[in-house]
């Protein structure tokens, strides 16, 4: 516990006045009760139902019971000190096939999720899409269709008509590289499809969707509410200074940053990307108009970090890769076959195999700022899996995860104090949960949960999270304002 008491570490990383601090979960690596309140299968009950598609079998029809066991989990977060709780709604839990009106007896569990965060003085942040597609939409074509586009606005209109009284800030989609390139290119994530052009396709209709949901959101919300897009964005590295390795990074940098931040930000697509995908679309699922949904301002732009990636132009010896965010496979990546190599980091690793390293995280703020000068961002994951365990007395020591944040919220406070405007850090994540494809053998909580038991326990990282929370929400001085820009409709 001596990570935890000391002080010295926590009151070094003070944040400017009104910073928001919370955690992170996603409804299907939660909730469980797959089968209660009407709710059908999505695109990750069939995919982890699938044998040889989970390690060890796992499925997410219990997780850690978030469904059943919701007071509890919020009373955490009261215990905590956060300031804001971001969470997913389940898809098919609220609309069952992807059509249709809203099962009412799903939309209440979220309404009594959001109420007990505003007593309990918590903001509910909230994500309409993180990965769990009705199954039923993905047996019509799923996201590579442009009519999954539509269907997901209307999910959007019937949630905000039940939560947007209540819910201030709200979230399109969850990292949409992985949704289009890991479910539909390399197969790694549900549906497990291996089609490198239906991944391009499902970009862009993931990117349409979040445009026509931004719109109807905009009808459909106070002017106070804020409207946000989650990115993984890559920070980007090459091996080296040549031209070979320069193009890499180029290749990688449309693919993994481009497809999203050029349409909904400047209303096109990088036409070197279309370039090197030519030989295998012809783009014209991009139809007149399209661009102009997709690029609707929001405001507020959501990052999620997790490791830098390091790419080189291709070599006959291929080298081992650990792992997300720059799976091997190559139809994860679009044509960039034969072209482009992905190069392990260096220096420690977590459970997952992913390097430990900040400053990729700092040159991601700043390159943003650069970029968008005028977006607000926010960490809305950034955390580490490591081999946890209950000690004989109960506790859960897990310094190498204390030491991860600390140094990637030193980072965050190196962005913020050279100007870059970031309003809060999101933690990933509360509970320890189902990590898809990897199931239950990679925890990244800072709550411990015993899947046999459902018992939760503290972390020290817990503990040493509350500490800072509670060192900058008692330190002087009046909520920030809000951002001048807010450019609407």
């Amino acid at each position: 516990m001596t990570a935890v008491d000391d002080q010295a570490i926590v009151s070094t990383l003070r944040f400017p006045p009104g910073f928001r601090w919370g955690t992170a979960t996603a409804a299907y690596q939660i909730e469980g009760a797959t089968r209660e309140d009407g709710r059908t299968p999505s695109i990750w009950d069939t995919f982890s139902g699938t044998p040889g598609r989970v390690l060890n079998g796992d499925t997410g029809d219990i997780a850690a019971d978030h469904r059943n066991r919701m007071p509890e989990d919020v009373a955490l977060l009261r215990e905590l000190g956060v300031t804001d709780y971001r969470f997913s709604v389940s898809w098919p839990r609220v609309q069952p096939t992807g059509r249709g009106p809203a099962v009412q007896r799903g939309l209440d569990f979220y309404r009594q999720l959001t109420d007990r965060l505003l007593e309990a003085g918590i903001r509910p942040v909230l994500t309409l899409y993180h990965w769990d597609l009705p199954q039923e939409l993905e047996d019509a074509g799923g996201w590579p269709e442009r009519d999954t586009a539509a269907r997901f606005a209307d999910y959007a209109t019937l949630v905000a008509e039940a939560l947007g009284d209540r819910v201030p800030m709200w979230t399109t989609l969850n990292e949409p590289w992985c949704s289009a390139f890991l479910g539909y290119g390399s197969g790694e994530h549900a549906p497990g499809r291996t089609d490198p052009a239906a991944a391009l396709r499902a970009a862009h209709h993931l990117n349409l969707g979040h445009g026509l949901a931004v719109g109807a959101l905009r009808d459909l919300l106070p002017d106070s509410a804020d409207l946000s897009l989650v990115l993984n964005l890559a920070a980007v590295r090459g091996r080296s200074d040549s031209a070979a390795d320069r193009d890499a990074v180029r290749r990688i940098e449309a693919l993994a940053n481009r497809i999203f931040l050029d349409p909904v930000f400047h209303a096109h697509y990088p036409r070197d990307l279309m370039e090197d995908t030519a030989a295998l679309t012809d783009w014209s699922f991009v139809r007149d108009g399209d661009l102009a949904q997709i690029s609707r301002p929001i405001d507020v732009l959501g990052i999620n970090y997790y490791s830098p990636t390091v790419v080189a132009a291709a070599a006959a010896s291929p080298v081992a890769v650990p792992g997300r965010p720059v799976p091997q496979a190559p139809s994860a990546w679009p044509g960039t076959e034969g072209l482009v190599r992905f190069l392990p980091g260096e220096g420690p690793r977590t459970a997952m195999g992913w390097p430990v390293d900040a400053e990729g995280l700092v040159e991601l703020l700043r390159r943003l700022h650069r970029e968008l000068p005028r977006l607000p961002l926010m960490i809305t994951e950034n955390g580490a899996a490591y081999h946890d365990y209950a000690d004989p007395s109960g506790a859960v020591h897990d310094p190498e995860r204390i030491a991860y944040l600390e140094s990637h919220l030193a980072a965050v406070h190196e962005a913020v104090r050279s100007g870059v405007d970031v309003r809060g850090y999101f933690l990933w994540s509360l509970l320890d949960n189902f990590e898809w494809a990897y199931g239950y053998s990679k925890r990244f909580g800072i709550v411990h949960v015993d899947f046999a038991s459902q018992r939760r326990t503290l972390k020290d990282s817990a503990r040493w999270y509350a500490a800072l929370i509670a060192d900058n929400r008692a330190a002087p001085g009046a909520p920030a304002p809000r951002h001048p820009h807010r450019r609407r409709r």
